[in-house]
């Protein structure tokens, strides 16, 4: 492929637009190689230079005293007391686990390891965000089985637990699913390890597995919509080998307690040429390679296909002069290929020689700084009538809306997903699956780790910059309802095409939301991922921007659960029920509407009701706690009933709304808490003093039962079946 006629066909198979390829030229000075065109199209591709998102991004708050390192390098890192760290980072696999769920899924989860590893820590738990088509499509339950053997697979083996995630199901995820992957890990706060190449003359290395030629385009194809032939992607699909990936944590574990490294990349999107690019860009230096020293596992393989691999399980390092056998010896014990295969130069340019041919000599201001960035036109979202709840039908049957609820496809247990993860691996998880947050308890410590991941995309289609704050209070309230101080955050988000205005303004409005929410709430982002052209056949997915929470508890002794405790309890509300059925649940499961515009984000009250919560939990006054999201109150106490297997008996609060609107409104900044029976007064005055809206609704029983008022009495035994049923019973059909 040396010397490979460059045409306008194939400038457009690399996804380079005619303007973009004048760019090419102009930055060269001529026509490029094959190989040039190659990285030029990676690195300039929507997964990697992020030149439709890249204006917006920059408005979201990213620091605050805690942050030690926000968005731009492999992962964000926040500061947790007593020399710790927390790093941690979001990314997606959306095209390649359509094309190829288990391999997808997996490499997905090993991705966003090594982004946390290379940066000195380990990982201690991973999360995920998954989103799939209508239940009854053709390639869902397919779909659904790979990706979460997928996630499962590789997480198990690498000895991390997967202590939570989410999983909804849509249509207009059909043809082009989401697998969002999530990984947390713990550092030193002065053994922290950056990507930025340094040193002249410095060895460039090369450790891990063999390169080989699965994932070549890979980063073209995930900045690609899909069509009908979307199959025949397969090929850019990467292949893991999870064992190979815990022998190369431990040996750059092993290496990171020497001072041998300089700067460290993972090879992920992009490959080769990505962490070389990117470590010298980020340096200010210039970077030399010879692919004849690049370990590979086919024969034959060509500049273009080193450097465009994207093989899995891989690492560039810069090592100071004379560590290499140090170095050298540590990977040789454990068993992986380690190469010497360039050096740092002061050129400014990255430089690659083949079969002693200079195949490639390209700027490295043009493949970064110079890179495309675009202002993409953008239309907002029409605002929706406002929808009164009075004129909602009500349903025939209380107790059997409740019961659809909890036996949708969203509110259904998803005990089927997380059983086949290892949630409880290294003796840590204190919060499983199935909670508000996950959390992890700190080694030699009696602090934790809350964990979320969360989004309703209902609502950032309905309106994009309510759903984008949204999503992000609804993580800083299930960090804040386990009694835990939200930190950060990271972000990964999924939209369709930004070349059309509506779509990106979809992404616009999320944006501004998450900033709005972000800064109301002390809540930074520090890091995340951007995965565009999320559509098939010009049916793009719900606007989806998954936030993954991470929260600091300052002793895991005073952690808050959802499940009910003992007989008794006072059962309280937080917060005010305005009964907005809009773009609910309620609407689209029982009315079969999707009407409407989401329930409002009163960020102040967030604050403040949140603030209150954290400090009751932190008093030891609660006993229970359970933010209200989908499904409003009726499902929060039904799930707060089947954590706890016990009863509860409740009034509704004394309002002017209808009874459905009460019971199912998705009103925002609302918890349901237990408290002894002689702390209720108490609380109640001290939520006046704060301004918080509270009231005492009824009191847990020990009867097995959930009754609200004379609306109904359901049997928590009948609920636990519905809930949890449908899920095994949808993946056993044939």
């Amino acid at each position: 492929m040396t010397d490979v006629t460059i045409t306008p066909e194939l400038v457009a198979e690399h996804g380079l637009t005619e303007e973009e390829y004048g760019r090419v030229l102009a930055l060269q000075g001529r026509e490029p190689t094959i190989t040039e065109l190659g990285i030029y199209s990676v690195m300039w591709s929507e997964h990697c230079s992020y030149k439709s998102s890249k204006k917006w991004l920059k408005t979201l708050p990213t620091e605050a005293p805690w942050v030690i390192c926000g968005p731009g390098e492999n992962a964000g890192v926040v500061d947790i007391g007593d020399g710790q760290a927390a790093i941690f980072k979001m990314e997606s696999h959306n095209h390649p686990s359509f094309i190829e769920p288990y391999q997808g899924a997996a490499t997905g989860v090993g991705g966003i390891m090594r982004d946390v590893f290379t940066m000195g820590a380990r990982p201690i738990a991973n999360m995920n965000a998954l989103r799939f088509g209508h239940p009854d499509h053709a390639k869902t339950r397919h779909l659904v089985a790979g990706v979460v053997a997928g996630i499962g697979g590789y997480g198990n083996c690498m000895g991390v637990p997967t202590v939570g995630g989410e999983c909804d199901f849509h249509p207009s995820y059909n043809g082009n699913i989401l697998v969002n992957a999530m990984t947390v890990g713990l550092a030193s706060t002065d053994a922290i390890f950056y990507s930025a190449a340094a040193g002249v003359g410095n060895p460039v290395v090369y450790v891990g597995s063999k390169t080989g030629r699965d994932g070549i385009h890979g980063a073209t194809m995930a900045s690609a919509e899909f069509d009908d032939d979307s199959e025949e992607k397969r090929p850019t699909v990467q292949v893991g080998d999870p064992f190979t990936e815990k022998l190369l944590l431990e040996a750059c574990l092993e290496l990171m307690a020497t001072d041998a490294i300089v700067a460290i990349q993972d090879m992920g999107a992009a490959g080769l040429t990505s962490s070389s690019v990117e470590m010298a860009g980020k340096g200010g230096v210039g970077i030399e390679l010879n692919l004849n020293e690049v370990p590979a596992r086919e024969t034959h393989m060509t500049a273009y296909e080193l450097m465009l691999s994207e093989s899995q399980e891989r690492m560039l390092m810069v090592l100071k002069p004379g560590s290499q056998g140090q170095a050298k010896a540590i990977f040789d014990k454990w068993e992986l290929d380690f190469a010497v295969i360039g050096r740092l130069t002061d050129t400014g340019h990255i430089v690659l020689k083949k079969d002693g041919d200079r195949v490639a000599d390209i700027p490295l201001d043009g493949l970064n700084d110079a890179a495309p960035e675009y202002d993409r036109p953008w239309t907002e979202t029409a605002a929706r009538a406002p929808l009164d709840p009075a004129g909602v039908a009500e349903p025939d049957d209380y107790a059997d809306a409740l019961m659809r609820l909890m036996a949708c496809p969203d509110v259904a247990s998803k005990r089927w997903i997380w059983e086949q993860y290892d949630h409880l691996i290294r003796g840590h998880t204190l919060q499983r699956p199935g909670s508000d947050a996950a959390v992890v308890r700190i080694p030699d410590s009696r602090k934790g780790l809350a964990i979320t991941t969360d989004c309703t995309p209902r609502y950032c289609y309905a309106d994009p910059r309510t759903g984008g704050a949204q999503a992000v209070a609804e993580s800083w309230r299930n960090i804040t309802a386990t009694g835990a101080k939200p930190l950060a955050m990271t972000d990964c988000m999924n939209f369709g095409n930004p070349e059309r205005p509506q779509i990106m303004g979809q992404f616009a409005g999320c944006i501004m939301g998450m900033g709005d929410a972000g800064r109301a709430l002390d809540y930074p982002i520090v890091s995340g991922n951007v995965s565009l052209y999320n559509e098939t056949n010009g049916e793009a997915v719900l606007p989806t921007p998954a936030i993954g929470g991470v929260g600091l508890l300052d002793d895991v002794d005073a952690m808050a659960t959802v499940a009910f405790k003992q007989a008794g309890d006072a059962v309280i509300v937080v917060g005010a029920g305005r009964g907005h059925l809009g773009s609910s649940l309620y609407l689209r499961e029982i009315t079969g509407s999707e009407d409407g515009p989401p329930p409002a984000v009163d960020l102040e009250a967030e604050r403040r009701n949140g603030d209150f919560v954290r400090q009751l939990i932190r008093g030891g006054k609660v006993t229970a706690c359970h933010d209200l999201s989908d499904g409003g109150l009726a499902v929060g106490l039904a799930e707060m009933c089947l954590a706890g297997g016990m009863g509860a008996e409740v009034s509704l609060p004394a309002s002017d709304l209808p009874r459905h609107a009460a019971l199912f409104g998705e009103d925002q900044a609302r918890y349901v808490l237990s408290v002894v029976a002689g702390s209720a007064d108490e609380v109640i005055d001290a939520a006046a003093s704060a301004g918080v809206p509270a009231n005492v609704i009824g009191k847990t029983t020990g009867d097995g039962h959930l009754t609200v008022g004379e609306c109904f009495t359901i049997s928590v035994a009948d609920m636990r079946r519905a809930h949890e049923q449908w899920l095994p019973d949808y993946m056993a059909a044939p």
